[in-house]
């Protein structure tokens, strides 16, 4: 079975089993010309494969099927060796890809066989074709019952391997209290406990929550110190997985995996005859002792400590050894102890010797000729360049890494080189890196080049000292790769620009020189466009780059270009009108012409028609405050890190489908989400007016009203509308799960909201945009609370009762959460516009899962506390049908955004989310379990909410039933 001891490998000699000794006679299957080596059997496996066709090979099974299926319904009873033959006739049909439904019941009366062959091919049948499901299974575990109190050995066994290879859930409840009491057991013979010990690995596995150890943990743990090798191998396996999901429960076994690894290391490899493998004493198992330890920190007690750093130093002095054979397998095993020990060093990171004697070793690798050891040598050398003790050591082999990566011929050795130089890099060696790194772009798989183009961008910005460097380095980048620069890295290095009074001037000027090359990237001609645009006159005064000349070098490359390229530049032509006057007119004539007015995309066109009307009607300090220099982006984490991270495993969930807040996972509470520098044309005072219709998407409540239509409004009048009456609520259920976005608009107004809560406290911005060219007057903005809400909004400080055409209001409500709630805050805004008064009531996203703490616990813990909350008012449930995409990416998405923690393989069903968080409040924490379960058949779900308050659950199925 899948789950039992690894076969003897070549040159290994097996322990004896003397409780084998006894049964070895029926263990061995009989020659096939003898009458018990079922002759029919190979007979038809001859026939079988001496079929000439498909067609002859599906007549002759069923033929046999047909005789089987008479036999088994024949008036006269088996005996057990017909049984046999005929069930393993089946086993190998079906195996063979044919169906086969029945002789199940044959195959489980083999089970209560008392001959060793029948038993064994009888729990054959049933691991291979009986599924979790089948009626037969309590049958089946009664047998195995029979078989585990049998005390027979060879028979305890065989019903081990089968629970392990069925592993159904049914099995788990049936046997997991009882194969701890057989593994610990004092009579209980060795390979038995070999056995116990992987059957116990297997369902703790399928299933985790059903196989407590308890009262068995210290005994399991002292298995450690077995005298037989081979049951403290398979019982480290079970321990090791054990002390993954409870650490302290299973911390004794740090000192006994060090004394056990002691004695194994410091044994000669005669010492452990049976178990040496090639010259070297226990392999496997020095391994797994090395891994287990790789689950805790280094050990408190000295004499441990010292203990163990004497094993690891005996470990790198072995490396250093002659080889005690020529043989691949004594280098495998060595080699294998020697990374799983330095593994362990780092994991500590507390050893300043031990780390530099590893990096050393570890750097011998780097020139061996075998492959996967420069490979692992420099994964290894990746994660020591991290530590603070071995990063300089590290840094001593940066000439081997970058031969490593010009000369490797296998990619994947190339990629792990790129990936050590990137964590290598330091002040002192940045520029030398990225150099060679852009330098092997230019021959770069292409793989792994949108990769190192992140990793080259990042290292140019985390480690610039002069930000002329940083400006050349990514042109050079878009000039090398142009096709593998993702939108992130001109948007980021524009924004740095920006922000960048000093090295305005000097991007300017370098962009300008590198436009000029005969063919140059688009992505080059979007930053040239963007930075000539804005910092254009900076490099006007040369009459090499005069304004004339940069409008005719951008307007050189327009037709070559993609739609939102040219969008970009016709942005840009209309900021050279207001920086350079004396383009008006060539740029007007760009405009007017055919080409753009009567252009086929409706963006480009909207945006020639549009700037045109701006440049012939606005007056110079209209186009002058309309077309001012952008502001500084926010300072926040690189949008480059958070793609490379994205890249290198399974990061955060993209959610710009759902809120086009949230650039970056968690952002939104420190200012507005990070935007593309072409996404707005006007420039706006503060990050917070990006709410006035510059965004990508169609506004709520705006038919069709484009992205661009802001210009237009500015210069229309509107006329009244009537009052509008009763409570708006339909933008409050967008909120559950988001902070950020436009809770309402219309043709004159448009409000966004962001909000940032903290434990039990909360904090609200309103944005009041007046939408038209008309001021409202007596604007007044009241916040009422029903019942005992009123008590929760600690401040609404009045707003200015004036609002300006295009002008925008803010005002803050300051949110503390007393007790829990049901009811939300009314928001009424009164203003008059052109004579007519303007009357309109919303619901604040004022909820309660606002004021979650996520609360991270693994499987055990998370049941545990399930059932504690089991009294009927604790549980809220729905089932519904599912209202929005069941995207698993999007529903992760909006569990995260309701607060609570997500937990990651913690529901036996995959395909099941659950979450885990603690409503703050001021009176009372409330606890609370979240359990969805999605039927991707019948577009179902179910919705099960338990919480320490009977109110809580009830109002979050509430909310969150409307989410999905």
């Amino acid at each position: 079975p899948s789950n039992a001891a690894p076969p003897p490998r070549p040159g290994r000699r097996r322990p004896q089993r003397p409780q084998r000794r006894p049964s070895r006679r029926s263990i061995k299957m009989p020659a096939v010309s003898k009458g018990d080596g079922m002759r029919g059997l190979a007979v038809f496996i001859s026939d079988i494969r001496n079929c000439k066709s498909k067609e002859a090979e599906i007549k002759r099974i069923n033929k046999e099927l047909a005789n089987i299926r008479s036999k088994f319904k024949g008036d006269k009873a088996l005996d057990g060796y017909s049984k046999k033959k005929y069930v393993c006739k089946l086993l190998f049909i079906f195996l063979l890809g044919h169906d086969i439904d029945f002789g199940h019941m044959e195959a489980v009366n083999l089970l209560s066989s008392n001959k060793y062959t029948e038993k064994q091919i009888g729990y054959l049948f049933i691991s291979v074709l009986v599924n979790s499901n089948s009626e037969l299974i309590r049958l089946i575990n009664n047998a195995i019952k029979n078989d585990l109190a049998s005390r027979n050995p060879t028979f305890m066994c065989l019903a081990l391997h089968c629970i392990a290879n069925v592993g159904s859930r049914e099995m788990a409840e049936a046997f997991a209290g009882e194969i701890p009491r057989i593994l610990v057991a004092g009579d209980t013979m060795d390979s038995v406990k070999q056995s116990a010990a992987l059957c116990l690995l297997r369902l703790y596995k399928t299933s985790p929550d059903l196989v407590l150890m308890g009262e068995w943990t210290s005994r399991v743990v002292h298995l450690l110190n077995d005298q037989h090798m081979g049951v403290v191998t398979a019982a480290i396996s079970l321990i090791t997985c054990l002390s993954q999901k409870n650490p302290d429960e299973f911390k004794t076994c740090v000192s006994l995996a060090v004394s056990r690894l002691s004695r194994i290391v410091s044994s000669a490899s005669t010492d452990l005859q049976d178990y040496t493998y090639y010259f070297v004493p226990a392999p496997w198992l020095s391994c797994k002792l090395l891994r287990l330890l790789q689950c805790y920190p280094p050990p408190e007690d000295g004499a441990v400590k010292g203990r163990l750093v004497e094993c690891l130093e005996t470990i790198l002095n072995k490396a250093q050894e002659p080889p005690k054979s020529k043989k691949v397998q004594h280098s495998n095993a060595k080699n294998a102890i020697l990374f799983e020990a330095i593994s362990l060093i780092i994991h500590y990171d507390s050893e300043p010797n031990l780390l530099v004697r590893a990096c050393n070793q570890l750097g011998q690798f780097l020139q061996h000729r075998e492959t996967n050891l420069r490979y692992l040598a420099l994964e290894s050398m990746c994660t020591l360049a991290s530590s603070e003790f071995s990063h300089e050591a590290v840094k001593t082999h940066i000439e081997t890494v970058i031969n490593a990566l010009k000369t490797e011929r296998d990619v994947s050795v190339r990629q792990r080189a790129a990936d050590l130089l990137y964590a290598m890099c330091d002040r002192s060696n940045a520029k030398q890196i990225v150099a060679e790194m852009l330098s092997y772009l230019e021959t770069a798989d292409y793989s792994i080049r949108e990769e190192m183009v992140l990793k080259v961008a990042i290292l140019a910005e985390k480690y610039a000292v002069d930000y002329s460097w940083y400006v050349d380095t990514i042109l050079n980048l878009i000039r090398i790769a142009g096709d593998y620069v993702s939108e992130e890295v001109w948007y980021r290095v524009i924004q740095i620009v920006i922000n960048r009074d000093d090295v305005q001037g000097y991007a300017a000027k370098t962009v300008f020189e590198a436009l000029q090359a005969p063919a140059c990237h688009e992505n080059m001609v979007k930053v040239g466009g963007y930075i000539l645009g804005e910092f254009g006159n900076l490099i006007a005064g040369d009459p090499r780059s005069s304004p004339l000349v940069q409008f005719n070098l951008l307007h050189s490359k327009f037709h070559l270009c993609s739609v939102p390229t040219r969008a970009l530049l016709l942005s840009a032509y209309i900021k050279f009108i207001n920086l350079f006057p004396e383009t008006k007119a060539t740029i007007q004539e760009v405009l007017r012409c055919d080409s753009q007015i009567r252009n086929s995309d409706v963006e480009l066109q909207q945006r020639a028609v549009e700037y045109l009307k701006l440049s012939s009607i606005a007056s110079t300090d209209v186009l002058a405050t309309v077309l001012e220099e952008m502001p500084p982006f926010p300072e926040r984490e690189s949008s480059i890190l958070a793609k490379l991270k994205k890249k290198k495993g399974p990061g955060a969930v993209s959610v710009s489908d759902l809120d086009e807040g949230k650039r970056d996972g968690g952002g939104e509470l420190n200012g507005a989400g990070e935007r593309g520098p072409e996404s707005s044309v006007v420039s706006t005072p503060s990050p917070s007016a990006d709410l006035l219709g510059l965004r990508s998407a169609p506004p709520v409540g705006s038919a069709a009203q484009g992205a661009g239509s802001l210009l237009v409004d500015v210069f229309s009048e509107a006329g009244p509308l009537a009052p509008a009456s009763g409570v708006n609520d339909d933008g409050f259920l967008r909120f559950v799960c988001k902070n950020n976005g436009v809770l309402f608009e219309n043709q004159l107004l448009q409000i966004g909201i962001k909000s940032e809560y903290r434990q039990n406290l909360g904090r609200m911005y309103l944005f009041y945009g007046n939408k038209t060219s008309v001021q409202f007057v007596n604007f007044t903005s009241t916040v009422s609370c029903p019942g005992d809400l009123q008590s929760h909004i600690l401040c609404t400080p009045p707003v200015d009762p004036l609002v300006e055409g295009g002008a925008q209001l803010q005002q803050v409500l300051n949110i503390e959460c007393l007790s829990d709630f049901s009811d939300a805050p009314l928001l009424n805004i009164r203003f008059r516009y052109g004579g007519a008064l303007q009357n309109l009531t919303l619901k604040l996203p004022l909820t309660i899962n606002k004021f979650f703490q996520p609360t991270e616990m693994g499987s055990q813990d998370f049941f545990q506390r399930w059932k504690q909350l089991s009294l009927p008012q604790q549980e809220a449930q729905k089932i519904f049908k599912a209202n929005h995409s069941m995207d698993k990416e999007v529903l992760k998405a909006k569990l995260l955004g309701l607060g609570m923690a997500l937990l990651e393989n913690v529901d036996p069903n995959p395909e099941n989310f659950v979450c885990a968080g603690v409503v703050q409040t001021k009176a009372q924490q409330v606890g609370c379990l979240l359990r969805l379960e999605p039927n991707i058949q019948a577009q179902m779900y179910r919705l099960t909410l338990r919480s320490s308050k009977d109110t809580v659950s009830k109002r979050l199925c509430d909310l969150l039933a409307e989410q999905f």
